[in-house]
């Protein structure tokens, strides 16, 4: 089974005005390196070659920087949105037409993360119309965000428990999690998720290794500190 990855990176970047007056945030570098080129690389480690990638603001310098991928050993399909872009379940649903009928991993554009691709590809194999259609990477909370997101209890995810962990923005999705969607109409992808939880048809895991919300100037310039000093 090919297993795609899709890269989320139409968003505005807000928070990080002004650097993304005039750059999208996923190419914003941190020692030296464009964050979404970082995530390109560690997929085409992990054996995924095919991916697909939305854009809306500033697509692009996007297109322009990373074309079909080839320099990366890799093979880009994009998948452009309207002006303000359709949120992320949205985004997922629009690019459906390149994801295929496979389960697919997604992976958001604008955070930093060591995590490994090649396990969750395996799970996200085993995902299917009939049983579990997601499974989420969570991670301890960050101090942006202390109340977190999702409980996670023998490896189910769930919206109603405590604790909670924070949802690093990396997971394996079935296309059925996207069914009920339309095309071309924005969607956020928490309501989705939630769901499905409901009918307990999300696993996870937790994930304890090295992860940064790139979304402030502070925090890029934190991360880009970091990696320069370990080089």
């Amino acid at each position: 089974m090919t297993i795609k990855a899709m890269i989320l990176a139409a968003g505005r970047g807000e928070r990080m005005r002004p650097l993304t007056d005039h750059c999208p945030k996923p190419l914003l570098a941190a020692g030296g390196k464009p964050l979404i080129v970082r995530h390109i690389e560690r997929l085409a480690s992990a054996g995924i070659n095919q991916l697909v990638i939305n854009h809306a603001h500033l697509g692009n310098m996007l297109e322009a920087a990373l074309g079909d991928g080839h320099a990366f050993g890799v093979h880009i399909r994009w998948s452009p949105e309207p002006p303000g872009a359709l949120e992320t379940a949205g985004g997922i649903r629009q690019a459906m037409q390149f994801l295929g009928e496979n389960p697919f991993l997604v992976v958001n554009g604008d955070i930093f993360c060591e995590a490994d691709f090649a396990p969750l590809t395996r799970i996200a194999a085993r995902l299917s119309p009939t049983g579990d259609l997601a499974h989420l990477l969570l991670i301890d909370n960050p101090d942006h965000n202390p109340q977190g997101d999702f409980a996670l209890i023998d490896g189910r995810v769930n919206a109603d428990e405590e604790p909670r962990l924070t949802f690093s923005g990396i997971a394996a999705y079935h296309p059925a999690l996207f069914d009920s969607l339309e095309a071309g109409k924005p969607a956020r992808l928490a309501p989705v998720l939630r769901i499905a939880m409901g009918m307990n048809r999300v696993s996870g895991e937790h994930f304890r290794g090295r992860w940064v919300d790139v979304g402030t100037p502070e925090r890029l310039a934190q991360l880009d500190a970091s990696l320069r000093a370990c080089t």
